[in-house]
């Protein structure tokens, strides 16, 4: 079975080849992160541009260096939420294209499915799992079960990890995307040297509003007061507090659901403390912690493949194919398990 993964769901334009749900003969990504620095955040229409002009040469040469043609696809996974609507539209108007003019079905993916997923490309990941899903817009605990069914347990009520990351970034000034650069400074810096709040947030949700305004409201005053503060200490003291509300929950929920695996996933999931703190949490408990290598922690289409290849393998048949003729996936509209 070979698959054609296609992944515009925000500024990384990608496409895959995946053979046999785990041979990734392909896997290219075109990354507006350049692009998109100077204005400090993604801009949707200037992304949704660039996936326009990028998608057909990104395919170009994903076929050309898996050695296939169209004509060799048996089916095309697509991202179709959650994401930018403008970036999703491109990805999903081109895999129609495809499928109306060479006769391939589609299955749409879930993005955040995706993610995880990419674990399983890289690890034999045995099931049932925890899956601690980080990034820019999402932070989730999700159960995974026997029968790939999925359950959300909990998620952010107001900020998202990676996208505190991103706004305690820009107050300090250190640029964008802000997850990177605090994880490299925090290592220069003391964590005990500024407090942090934790939030008190019940269940498996998670509260992250507190902890950045914590931040600003720290670097506002010496501003104001002209006194000079060390970006390294609160890299530092920001990034222990969120990693440890991050794995004490993932590991309460590991152990209520009776787990012994862990799956990291998504963009802050290349982040080196949380990959340290939660593989050694784990150890302690017996439970073991898979994470993606870097390339695979980004937004790629490698993943999306993967998804569509689970989905196809333990989904409701009727309900994957149920909109598959080009009328009725005008606007994607498909139920998700």
């Amino acid at each position: 079975m070979i698959i054609l993964g296609i992944e515009t769901s925000c500024d990384e334009t990608s496409i895959s080849v995946l053979k046999d749900g785990k041979e990734m003969l392909s896997n290219h990504i075109s990354s507006q992160i350049d692009i998109h620095k100077e204005y400090g955040g993604v801009v949707p229409e200037i992304a949704s541009r660039h996936h326009i002009k990028n998608i057909a040469t990104i395919m170009e040469i994903s076929l050309k260096e898996a050695g296939i043609t169209l004509d060799d696809i048996d089916y095309i996974a697509v991202t179709y939420a959650p994401g930018l609507i403008g970036a999703l539209l491109v990805g999903i108007s081109f895999a129609k294209g495809i499928s109306y003019g060479r006769d391939i079905p589609i299955i749409p993916v879930h993005h955040i499915k995706g993610h995880i997923y990419a674990n399983f490309l890289e690890h034999k990941v045995e099931l049932p799992l925890i899956a601690l899903v980080v990034s820019g817009g999402h932070t989730n605990i999700i159960y995974l079960d026997e029968n790939h069914k999925f359950t959300n347990l909990g998620g952010t009520l107001d900020d998202a990890v990676g996208e505190s990351y991103d706004k305690v970034a820009r107050v300090m000034g250190l640029g964008y995307p802000g997850g990177p650069i605090i994880d490299k400074l925090a290592y220069e810096g003391d964590s005990n040297n500024i407090p942090m709040p934790e939030p008190r947030v019940g269940g498996y949700d998670f509260s992250f509003s507190g902890v950045k305004t914590s931040v600003i409201n720290y670097v506002n005053k010496m501003n104001m007061k002209q006194e000079e503060y060390n970006p390294a200490d609160i890299a530092a003291s920001f990034q222990t507090r969120v990693v440890d509300i991050l794995c004490k929950k993932t590991l309460v929920a590991a152990k209520e659901k009776k787990v012994k695996n862990i799956v990291i996933a998504g963009g802050v999931a290349a982040n080196s403390l949380l990959r340290k703190e939660l593989l050694e949490r784990g150890k302690l408990e017996g439970i073991e912690v898979f994470y993606p290598s870097m390339i695979m922690c980004t937004d790629n289409a490698g993943m999306i493949a993967a998804a569509g290849y689970y989905k196809l393998k333990f989904g409701d048949k009727n309900k994957v194919f149920a909109n598959l003729k080009l009328n009725g996936i005008a606007n994607m509209e498909i139920e998700e398990d």
